[in-house]
């Protein structure tokens, strides 16, 4: 008798890959001030950390799409989970080996980057190729925890520098380590199935020439764009523009906010099968374009706060239902639309933040015109996802 696979013990392996990818997406610019005092680094190259992450995430998404099919699964997401331990390891010892600590920094980040954009490609493809009903669920579940790391990551960092001290940050880097390492064990022993029968799936050429394909894209350069620019600068407004103290500032925003996300992803996770998920983005879209008015014309300071926790809500599906939604309507796209997907996706949520950040400085610092100028983003979701909804072109 043919002994049944346990694609249970896949979904929390994969649970764990979304964490890590948390962990290392948002450990490091918990240290920007430390690092900026420690090393004498200036903000400006400190800044130069998120888009050198961004980056190599693209850059990940692009070989992906190319070469990960040829490779296989799972080498790929087995590497993804040593370079992401090796890369927070490297980020607490390589800056003490060069004389410009800064480069020690940069190499770090390059590596646990790379790990993360390999999790963001293959976790959610592993996932779909299981025999799980009610996929789009199953999607909006995993996809969860990335936020439930990142409120993890940014609550327990914040208690152990409580408790020991922000000198010992090294330590935490090491000890947050282990948990990709010890993920590592796991992707190689959990059921991995292929997405596509060998040969069947569309090669990326294939994808370029399909007009539904592009729409996908810009969905996800919209989704990116929308979820990354409030989550970056969410602690700033709730600080600078609605008064709040600093503190309060990083736990009532980035926190908040990435609780609301969480949540948004499991109603759906758990309540999806029972929705259209092409109206649920939609209203979706439409909730995060109030949010971001909301944020940037109140002037109650309260009404602020809510629009900012209450978009974490709205751009919760954006990601894993983009992905969902693409998967059934192009079947044979394989691996290469997951990777074009994901470097969409980062590619929206490089711009993003960068777009609100230069409308706030030409407003002399002034957030609430960044945050009006963000208002585009969540456009640009709702049209994309319109035209997906009411066009029955699959080619």
């Amino acid at each position: 008798m043919t002994k049944q696979k346990n694609y249970r013990k896949t979904l929390i392996t994969c649970y764990l890959g979304f964490i890590t990818q948390a962990i290392v997406a948002n450990f490091a610019p918990l240290l920007f001030l430390r690092f900026h005092s420690e090393y004498g680094i200036s903000l400006g190259k400190i800044a130069l950390i998120s888009t050198v992450f961004y980056i190599t995430q693209i850059l990940i998404d692009l070989f992906c799409a190319k070469f990960v099919d040829g490779i296989g699964y799972r080498k790929s997401v087995v590497f993804s989970q040593i370079l992401s331990a090796a890369g927070l390891v490297g980020l607490a010892f390589l800056s003490k080996y060069f004389s410009n600590p800064f480069v020690g920094i940069i190499i770090s980040v390059v590596v646990y980057a790379a790990g993360s954009g390999l999790i963001e490609v293959l976790v959610s493809p592993i996932i779909e190729a299981c025999p799980f009903e009610n996929k789009g669920s199953v999607m909006s579940l995993l996809h969860s925890f990335y936020c439930w790391g990142t409120v993890g990551v940014v609550l327990l960092s914040t208690l152990f520098f409580a408790v020991f001290g922000i000198d010992h940050w090294r330590i935490l880097a090491c000890l947050w380590a282990l948990l990709p390492l010890l993920n590592t064990f796991n992707f190689m022993t959990c059921p991995i199935e292929r997405l596509t029968d060998e040969g069947k799936g569309l090669t990326i050429n294939e994808l370029f020439r399909r007009p539904m394909f592009w729409l996908f894209i810009i969905l996800m350069i919209g989704a990116g764009a929308s979820e990354a620019s409030m989550a970056q600068w969410a602690s700033a407004y709730v600080e600078s523009a609605l008064g709040f103290s600093k503190n309060i500032g990083d736990i009532a925003g980035p926190c908040m906010f990435a609780v609301s996300m969480g949540l948004s992803r499991v109603v759906y996770g758990k309540c999806g099968h029972k929705m259209n998920l092409t109206n649920f983005m939609l209203g979706s879209g439409i909730l995060c374009f109030i949010c971001y008015l909301l944020a940037a014309v109140s002037a109650n300071p309260i009404l602020g706060l809510i629009g900012c926790i209450v978009c974490g809500f709205s751009v919760g599906i954006m990601w894993p239902g983009s992905i969902s939604i693409a998967s059934s309507r192009i079947p044979l796209g394989g691996t290469g639309l997951f990777a074009l997907l994901a470097m969409g996706g980062d590619l929206g949520a490089s711009v993003g933040p960068g777009v609100i950040g230069a409308v706030t400085q030409n407003a002399n610092d002034n957030m609430k015109a960044g945050m009006l100028a963000g208002c585009v983003f969540p456009i640009i979701l709702i049209i994309s996802v319109y035209l997906i909804k009411t066009t029955k072109l699959n080619k």
